[in-house]
């Protein structure tokens, strides 16, 4: 393990992204962000450093461990990182129907609009 390590290669390393391609392309497009400041692919990354990674809409917090720039086995990977994100809220369930269901019934409308709070 060395001291410092690509931001890209290391976000590849412990599984964040599939591919080493997706972590660059991810830095480039902004969605990478080390020490609250935005990532440039072959930025380095050190023991102590703050990564915030955007996937889904939803940022995850990482604090390196460890620098690896070679994927390496699922508890190794797990070691060089630690996880400070906080916990999802869940996601309000909305009125979904079924597709070629035809137009809702009088009643089927009447609760669509109390579930959207249109009483």
């Amino acid at each position: 393990m060395s001291e410092t390590a690509r931001v890209d290669a290391w976000l590849w390393a412990i599984r964040i992204y599939k591919t080493r391609t997706l972590a660059t392309e991810a830095c480039k497009a902004g969605h990478v962000k080390v020490n609250q400041a935005s990532a440039k692919a072959a930025q380095n990354v050190k023991p102590g450093d703050e990564v915030r990674v955007r996937i889904d809409g939803f940022d995850r917090i990482l604090i390196v461990q460890h620098t690896i720039s070679k994927r390496v086995s699922a508890p190794l990977a797990a070691a060089a990182v630690e996880e400070r994100t906080p916990p999802r809220e869940p996601i309000p369930r909305i009125a979904v129907r079924d597709r070629g269901a035809g137009r809702p019934t009088k009643r089927e409308r009447r609760e669509i609009d109390r579930l959207r709070g249109r009483d």
